[in-house]
């Protein structure tokens, strides 16, 4: 499994309209977006928020290290409209331990 993980902070955003907007993008596969294409390689995707320090993050698991260079592709295409903040920095990892406490 692997993850890209995206930060994002600064601007004026209402966090739970972009939740809504980023809800309707993953339900849709993506359509009319660069994620279009790459949608079905996403296993899971996670939209984490600070609302007193307006900064968020995205978590996207993929199964495969070539699913997720397809997702980090196609997000890369994808930049927040002027006024609601940067994406400051994308990392990629491949997740060692995924265990669910008392299982």
């Amino acid at each position: 499994m692997y993850v890209r993980i995206a930060r994002f902070e600064g601007g004026e955003r209402d966090w739970d309209e972009f939740a809504g907007l980023v809800r309707e993008t993953i339900r849709s596969g993506g359509q009319g977006t660069p994620f279009e294409g790459a949608s079905g390689a996403a296993q899971r995707v996670m939209v984490l928020v600070d609302r007193d320090g307006n900064r968020g993050a995205n978590l996207i698991l993929c199964e495969t290290e070539d699913d997720l260079r397809r997702v980090d592709a196609a997000m890369n295409e994808i930049t927040p409209p002027a006024g609601r903040g940067a994406r400051t920095s994308v990392e990629m990892f491949e997740v060692l331990v995924d265990e669910e406490p008392g299982s």
